[in-house]
């Protein structure tokens, strides 16, 4: 193996490094729920599915977890505990940045 194709090699690697990092970071974004209203807030994606986590300070921090494609599960951490919302939550026809949960008529949303 050649110096150049080592370099290219590892240039690569750092690159793609590089660019995961930068995905798991927190973003800013806008947030509304049921509860609270709209927010500035910070989101994170969680995995490749569309799975997510909503943070801001004086708030709730949410994690919606992609069950299936259109389906995920939520849970809210207030303080240090982490709870599990009642019900499945539904991603929005009307707008993909939000998801339902028809069983407690609450709705999450980040932009």
């Amino acid at each position: 193996m050649t110096l150049g194709k080592i370099v290219l090699g590892s240039g690569l690697c750092v690159a793609v490094l590089v660019s995961l990092s930068m995905a798991a970071e927190a973003k800013p974004a806008r947030c509304f729920t049921t509860d609270d209203g709209y927010y500035p807030c910070d989101f994170k994606a969680l995995d490749g599915e569309g799975s997510f986590r909503i943070s801001a300070p004086g708030y709730p921090t949410f994690t919606i977890e992609v069950d299936q494609p259109g389906f995920a599960f939520g849970y809210a951490r207030f303080g240090g505990r982490n709870r599990s919302l009642p019900g499945q939550f539904v991603r929005s026809r009307d707008d993909g940045a939000c998801w339902n949960n028809p069983q407690t008529n609450t709705k999450l949303c980040a932009w």
